[in-house]
């Protein structure tokens, strides 16, 4: 993995890594507007969906991702 040099960058990756995260959990936009829920994000899979597409979104939304995927662990290589 090649250094990330621009904030548009870390964003895509971002957003990439979470697409690929839901996938791999088999958990939709909606189920997770469902989870973000349980720890305090009122979401819709609207909003998550065009949070992913812009790939932009606070660090606040990306850790409540993590914590309603049940992610532990995470390494930033994986990103």
């Amino acid at each position: 993995m090649g250094f990330i040099k621009t904030e548009e960058e870390w964003a895509a990756r971002a957003a990439a890594f979470l697409k690929h995260k839901l996938r791999e959990a088999e958990v939709t936009y909606e189920e997770l507007a469902k989870r973000l829920k349980k720890h305090g994000h009122n979401e819709t899979e609207a909003s998550i969906t065009n949070k992913l597409k812009r790939g932009t979104f606070p660090a606040t939304f990306f850790l409540a991702c993590l914590a309603a995927l049940e992610l532990e662990g995470v390494a930033l290589e994986e990103i």
